[in-house]
């Protein structure tokens, strides 16, 4: 005896999960709607009871003897445990207990039969729906080829499969015969699981300066672990909105760039000397009260603030944790971006993305992408986290070697297929800028 305690679940469904558990060999031999649940026949709630019985060649069950599954359901949805007494017992236990209570034993005793051949043909459609996804997924030459060529971008399992369950239930046989439709399909696919992030640090239209959401200025942070390049990141962006760009019209912006990675050696020295090319002013802080100090004396003067962060390893919570402190002085006017290295393992992504989620990070700026050949391991943790992407890094150059991140970007990387740039260019339009 097997009870099941999941309200709401309708026949079909309930079918689908023994075909699922016990396996395509499986034979209902009864099903009828019972009243369950409630107090003295009150308050009871419809459910679904189910006869089956496994043939014998299936190993593990050698006699034809029928199995009974009750799906019970309480008010709240919570797991009943098996009853004790035999379901005629039960029944006049129940017959008994109402009639002492004054109510008509015949208004609870509602119990009707479902037509076998509706029972049959429900389950028949279950059982061939779930060969033929199988079939498609496991022996499909095209859709090997597809798995092969994900896991070589370096694709978590959990993603592949969900593109070949997707592939599998919504391209028909004629269309998965064509490898070069399945691929264009699969490649859109991929595109709608990038997620840009779409609202720039700081606009500027027709050379007057809009800040983001405060007229006093903006401050962005960048954190992340180290090594993943926050430090030159943070110079690419501060060329970008405080340089005047060529041919664009627009005047620059007033930028500061604020360091508290003043301790790691050679930190000090890379960001002064970007800040003396550019012509943008360097402050150094190592403490809550030096940054608030800095923040209330420059916050007027300059139209974004740029924070380069302490890198640490998303293992120190403690150390995290103070960081976060600090930062925390900058109140609402704070955005903070977590910077990934494209070469990073996807097993390790998804941990980092979870570890810097106290910091409530607006999104991630993906780094040292010239240092990769696949783009899978970034698109997979990202999706599954449902997180964005805002900048994405090439080089060392400051600061040609940083671009508005795009869903043709990651697209025009994925390594083993063929792109074509300008159909995925039409259908995923704002790319690279």
């Amino acid at each position: 005896m097997e009870i099941f305690a999941e309200q709401g679940k309708n026949r079909r469904e309930c079918l689908g999960k023994i075909v699922e558990k016990y396996g395509e060999r499986v034979v209902i031999t009864r099903q009828k709607t019972v009243p369950i649940g409630g107090f003295l026949g009150l308050f009871t709630h419809e459910g679904v009871e189910l006869e089956f019985y496994i043939p014998p060649s299936v190993p593990g069950n050698s006699g034809r003897q029928p199995t009974q599954i009750s799906p019970l359901y309480s008010a709240q949805g919570s797991r009943q445990p098996p009853a004790q007494q035999a379901p005629d017992d039960l029944e006049e236990t129940k017959r008994k207990v109402i009639q002492a209570a004054g109510r008509d034993p015949s208004q609870f005793a509602r119990q009707t039969e479902i037509p076998q051949d509706q029972i049959l043909s429900e389950l028949r459609e279950i059982k061939e729906k779930i060969a033929s996804s199988s079939k498609k997924s496991e022996t499909h030459p095209t859709l090997m080829r597809i798995t092969e060529l994900l896991r070589e971008n370096d694709f978590s399992d959990s993603y592949i499969n969900t593109m070949l369950e997707k592939a599998g239930s919504e391209l028909p046989l004629d269309t998965l015969n064509d490898f070069s439709a399945v691929q264009d399909r699969l490649i859109e696919w991929i595109g709608e699981t990038v997620r840009i992030y779409k609202e720039p640090f700081v606009s500027i239209s027709s050379g007057v300066r809009r800040f983001a959401g405060d007229t006093e200025g903006h401050i962005v942070a960048l954190v992340g672990p180290t090594g993943v390049g926050k430090t030159t990141t943070i110079a690419k962006l501060a060329a970008i909105y405080g340089l005047e760009m060529d041919n664009s019209g627009r005047k620059p912006l007033a930028v500061r760039m604020i360091t508290i990675d003043a301790f790691r050696i050679g930190a000090r020295a890379q960001i002064e000397s970007f800040g003396e090319i550019m012509g943008i002013p360097v402050s150094y802080v190592d403490n809550r009260r030096d940054l608030r100090k800095e923040i209330a004396l420059h916050q007027e003067e300059n139209d974004l603030i740029l924070i380069d962060t302490i890198g640490k390893s998303p293992k120190e919570s403690a150390r995290l944790g103070e960081m976060k402190e600090v930062l925390d002085v900058c109140g609402s006017r704070l955005e903070v971006h977590l910077v990934l290295s494209a070469s990073t393992k996807t097993s390790d992504i998804t941990g980092i993305l979870r570890q810097f989620e106290p910091f409530n990070y607006r999104s991630v700026i993906l780094s040292k992408l010239d240092e990769t050949s696949h783009v899978g391991n970034i698109i997979s943790a990202l999706a599954e986290k449902g997180k964005t992407v805002s900048y994405i890094t090439d080089g060392q150059k400051v600061p040609v070697d940083i671009q508005r991140a795009s869903v043709v970007r990651f697209l025009i990387n994925l390594d083993g297929f063929t792109v074509d740039r300008e159909k995925i260019e039409k259908r995923f339009p704002g790319g690279e800028s």
